[in-house]
């Protein structure tokens, strides 16, 4: 019998026995009451004190003893259950690890064969043109790697190093993020991404945030530049910025391709691409870098996707005090 059934069959055999007891306790009141209430009829109870007294001892006993036992039995399934999350935490965590360097040996092996090949077709026999291509895949990879080594650098010091403790108005980020996007995308000569922003001014604005303001801009920037890369030209990106009662809302949705659903739990993960993203440029780092920076500043992030519609990204940050608000009315 699995846990499930096994729990519903106890919890009916309590019910059964509860209610059995309730119809005896029932049953013997009535009978006790009919007897007192009967005309022409007299009952007379005479009580001995010494065993009235060894019967509430008793009594007394078997309650203390009975609350002792109930309390055991509660702290042994406290015991049990908490035993179980750890388990399920470090279940989680080694399926984490496993994925990520099955990840990082995916992102480790393409360079590092290309490396081999290009050194191979770059010896003493090759030709000017065949070294150059060599030397060019050397760069490249050499560079590829580079960056993936210094965006895991980055992530792991970003876990445990001291952050910026500043206010920030987390409505000029997203304006700065939005900016350089474009602006970025001006240069390299790509369509300018439409991207609507709607951050509110009415009845008040965005209250500020505590934080690194550098690492929140990183976070946001991550968010749209995903959003930029995986959305087909034309389509709108919408930026949304919203005061939650104490909480600053930073919602990025794009109209893209979306994420499979059997994707979506593991987006946040280090090094993690989607099987349609394989073929883009990124190493897979920036999601997790959101996740982490949100944590660092109390908050997390979320992520919503259907696929052919599109994603929608929210990253939460707890208010520097105060939303400014009045109270809310439910």
């Amino acid at each position: 019998m699995t846990e499930r059934p096994a729990r519903a069959a106890r919890t009916v055999t309590r019910g059964a026995a509860v209610a059995a007891a309730v119809v005896v306790l029932v049953t013997a009141a009535t009978a006790v009451l009919v007897a007192l209430a009967a005309p022409g009829d007299s009952l007379r109870v005479t009580v001995r004190l010494l065993p009235l007294v060894l019967v509430v001892g008793a009594l007394a006993v078997v309650a203390v003893l009975g609350t002792a036992v109930l309390r055991a039995r509660t702290r042994r399934r406290s015991t049990q259950r908490l035993e179980h999350a750890r388990e399920q935490a470090r279940r989680f965590e080694q399926e984490a690890r496993t994925r990520f360097l099955a990840r990082l040996d995916h992102e480790l092996k393409n360079p590092v064969t290309a490396i081999r090949a290009a050194v191979a077709g770059a010896g003493d026999d090759a030709g000017p043109e065949e070294r150059a291509r060599s030397l060019a895949t050397l760069v490249s990879q050499s560079t590829r790697l580079s960056a993936l080594v210094a965006d895991l650098r980055k992530l792991a010091e970003l876990g445990t190093q001291e952050i910026e403790d500043e206010d920030v108005d987390l409505a000029q980020v997203v304006r700065d993020a939005v900016e350089d996007v474009c602006a970025q995308a001006d240069a390299a000569g790509a369509p300018r991404p439409a991207v609507d922003v709607a951050l509110p001014t009415a009845p008040w604005p965005l209250p500020h945030v505590r934080g690194d303001v550098d690492l929140l801009y990183v976070a946001v920037y991550n968010l749209l530049a995903n959003a930029v890369k995986f959305s087909p030209p034309g389509t709108r990106i919408e930026v949304r910025g919203t005061d939650d009662d104490g909480t600053v809302l930073v919602e990025v949705a794009d109209a893209g391709p979306g994420i499979p659903q059997d994707e979506v739990g593991v987006v946040f993960d280090e090094l993690a691409r989607g099987r349609d993203a394989r073929g883009l440029p990124g190493s897979g780092i920036g999601l997790a870098l959101v996740r982490v920076v949100a944590q660092r500043h109390g908050g997390d992030v979320t992520l919503r996707s259907r696929v052919g519609q599109g994603t929608s990204v929210r990253l939460r940050v707890p208010t520097a005090g105060p939303s400014g608000g009045g109270p809310t009315v439910r």
